[in-house]
Order: C-alpha cells, then sequence, then structure tokens
C-alpha cells in the first residue's frame, strides 16, 4: 500500500463533499452529491468481488468521486467528463504527482461517457456502477429524478418522447462485468419490460384521445352542417309565409275591386284612376310574390360520368327525380362511400339553398315596397278624387285656374 493512500482517500471525498456544497445547483435533482456517494458505495462493491489490487482500488476510488464533478461547471451533460477530468488532475496534481495513476484515473473517467466502451476491468467497473440503477427497483424513482433534471436544465419535454428515449437507452446499454450480469440483468429487463407497457398504455391513450377528438370534430361537422340547412329551410318558409301573405291579401283587393268597384264606377267615375292604380298594384305584387316562391327544377337527371367527376348532388330531388331508382341507388352508395363528395355535396346543397334564399328575399322585399308603395298611392288618389271629385262627379276648378292634379 502507498503511504499517501490513506491520506488520498479522506482527502478525496472531503474535496469533493466540499466541492458539491460550494458549487450546489439546484438543477442537478440527480447528478449531485448523493449520486455520486452512490457510484463510490457501488464501486468498492464491484471491486471487492474481484478482489482488485490496492493501487487500482485508488484509482477506481478517486475516479468514481471525480466522474461528474463536470456537472458543476457545465451544467449539463454536455462535455461534463472532460470537464471531471481536468477538476481530478488540479486536485491529484496538489496531492499526489503521479502521471501514470493520474492518467489511469482519467481513462476510468473518460469510460464513463456514452457511447462506453471500456477496456479494461477497472473501466468497465466504474461504468457498471455509474449505472447499477438500471437493474434495480430504485430506478423509477431515479429516471423521474434524470426527467426532472433534463426540464430544469433543457426545457419540457413531452412525457411519452422521455419513456421513448429512456427505453431506447436501456435497450443499447448492457452490464459489463458478470457480477452486474448476473446480479442487475433480470431487474433491468423487468424495468424494461414495466416502461415498455406504460409506453403503449399512453400511445394507447394518445390513440383514444386523437380518435376522440376526431370523433368530436366529425360530430361538430355534421352538426354544424345540419343546423345550416334547417336554418336555410326555416328562413325559406318564412318567405314562403310573407309572399303568401301578399298573394292571399292582395288576391282579395282584387276581388273588391273587380267585385265592387267595378260596379259603381258608372256612378262614380273619379275613382276609374284610383282603382286602375290599386289594381296594378295589387297585380304587381302578387306577381312578384308568385316569382318569389315559384320552384325551379333542374333537369331531374345524372350520368356515371357526373358522380365519377362529383359533379351532381345527389341530395337535392332536381338533380335526380327523373332517374330510375337503381341509377340514384348505386350513385347514392357511391357518394356514401366517398366523405369528400359526401360532405362536397352537403356543402353545395347549403350554397344553392342560399343563393335560393337570396334570390327570394329580394322578390319578397320587393313585392312589399311595392305594395307599401302602391297602397300609400293608391290611397292619396283615392282622396284626392273624392275631395276634388266626390260632390259633383265633375272637375273643380281652382280660382286661379290650376288643375287639380
Amino acid at each position: 500500500m502507498y503511504a499517501k493512500d490513506a491520506t488520498i482517500y479522506k482527502k478525496t471525498e472531503q474535496y469533493v463533499t466540499d466541492l458539491y456544497e460550494r458549487r450546489h445547483n439546484p438543477n442537478l435533482l440527480f447528478h449531485n452529491l448523493n449520486h455520486t456517494r452512490e457510484v463510490v458505495e457501488r464501486t468498492n462493491e464491484i471491486a471487492a468481488h474481484y478482489r482488485v489490487g490496492e493501487r487500482d482500488m485508488l484509482i477506481l476510488y478517486v475516479a468514481a468521486w471525480f466522474h461528474d464533478t463536470g456537472y458543476l461547471f457545465t451544467g449539463t451533460a454536455r462535455g461534463h467528463e472532460e470537464e471531471s477530468v481536468r477538476t481530478m488532475k488540479t486536485y491529484m496534481h496538489e496531492l499526489d504527482n503521479d502521471p501514470e495513476l493520474i492518467a489511469e484515473i482519467e481513462k476510468c473517467i473518460m469510460a464513463t461517457k456514452a457511447p462506453r466502451n471500456p477496456q479494461s476491468l477497472l473501466q468497465e467497473i466504474i461504468c457498471d456502477a455509474d449505472t447499477y440503477h438500471f437493474g434495480t427497483k430504485e430506478f423509477k424513482e431515479t429516471n423521474k429524478q434524470v426527467l426532472q433534471e433534463y426540464i430544469l436544465i433543457k426545457g419540457d419535454i413531452d412525457k411519452k418522447e422521455w419513456n421513448e428515449r429512456t427505453l431506447n437507452m436501456l435497450e443499447a446499454h448492457h452490464f459489463y462485468t458478470a457480477y452486474c450480469q448476473n446480479l442487475l440483468d433480470e431487474k433491468k429487463k423487468s424495468n424494461m419490460k414495466k416502461l415498455k407497457k406504460k409506453t403503449q398504455e399512453m400511445d394507447i391513450k394518445d390513440e383514444l384521445v386523437i380518435d376522440e377528438a376526431n370523433s368530436l370534430t366529425a360530430k361538430g361537422i355534421q352538426t354544424m352542417l345540419r343546423l345550416t340547412s334547417e336554418n336555410h329551410l326555416k328562413l325559406s318558409d318564412m318567405a314562403d309565409h310573407k309572399a303568401n301573405i301578399l298573394i292571399s291579401v292582395n288576391s282579395i283587393i282584387i276581388s273588391v275591386i273587380l267585385g265592387v268597384l267595378l260596379r259603381k264606377l258608372p256612378e262614380a267615375p273619379y275613382l276609374t284612376i284610383p282603382s286602375i292604380i290599386f289594381l296594378i298594384v295589387a297585380v304587381c305584387t302578387i306577381v312578384i310574390a308568385i316569382l318569389a316562391t315559384r320552384p325551379k327544377l333542374s333537369s331531374g337527371t345524372f350520368n356515371a360520368q357526373d358522380v365519377i367527376d362529383k359533379k351532381t348532388n345527389l341530395l337535392f330531388f332536381g338533380n335526380f327525380h327523373k332517374a330510375t331508382y337503381d341509377e340514384y341507388n348505386v350513385a347514392m352508395r357511391k357518394m356514401m362511400k366517398d366523405p369528400d363528395y359526401l360532405y362536397g355535396s352537403l356543402i353545395k346543397d347549403i350554397y344553392n339553398l342560399g343563393k335560393v334564399l337570396g334570390r327570394k328575399y329580394q322578390l319578397v322585399h320587393l313585392a312589399y315596397n311595392i305594395f307599401m308603395i302602391g297602397l300609400v298611392a293608391s290611397v292619396v288618389a283615392f282622396g284626392v278624387a273624392a275631395i276634388f271629385f266626390g260632390s259633383t262627379g265633375n272637375v273643380i276648378t281652382p280660382a286661379n285656374g290650376a288643375s287639380p292634379f
């Protein structure tokens, strides 16, 4: 045993402990002093099994204490091994300037850098000690710690993506020493199985969420199209009702004019012009109201090419009322198998309903304007006729000789 070995063991532990306390980083939830002590303990355990010599034990001991100190300077996994080696060399040169010893320690530290490729038993021991938790029941907890550390340092990451990364790492990893293979492989496989099951459950959950979202979207689209069609039909009924009111009212007016006023005209010729105005207004109103409610039919036929090209709207009776049932049945089934064609037809149907509604409401609006203006003009005309011609049936000439009209 080297004369300074006992001193190096004690001073190394104290130096690294003080280093972690001085440069405490709250983001290092896993790669902290607790993990370092765990690696040191596991290193001693594996080394004891292989009964390594005193010099080799010193190499492993110092390497285990310094292997993650680089995190205190880099804050991330990138390049932390090189920084750990630099920190170790600074310490060892002051304590025991043995180039060969320092070189061996450096090789052990660098062996823990991924992708690992240990070249000696000492390097295999330090690698297995560093990943010892992969094959223990504590793996679930340590994996959570590594995840939280990653989030604090690099930012948020999807839990499913993290599990997939961890699973890939475990699949690529293997223990190098026979001791760890025999002791830890079964539990590691169990940890992998649990992680894989959890990942698959998350996949299923994601698929269910996506399916539910798609289902809700599809239902939302269907509801939107249905409500829009219903609203258009209600508006069409309202327009027809308004047009029917105009037709009914003006039909009564025409009946009164033809049945009553025309018989009175020989006795009251001064009512001729107001009656004609009233009659013209009523007729025009009825004609425009009828135009607003008059249906317009298409050819009522289609061919197979129209269905293939998605040019015919099979949801509107005007496009198929002259077709045979077999033709319509075949075409309709093709459309139902093609969501794009089906939704396109629904959209086209709503659009055409809107166009018809636009024309219908314009005509109804015009009919109401004619009726309103004509009614006022007719009443004024009757009033003027009654005032100027009502008493004698002759024109009453004003004093200045001006015409009353």
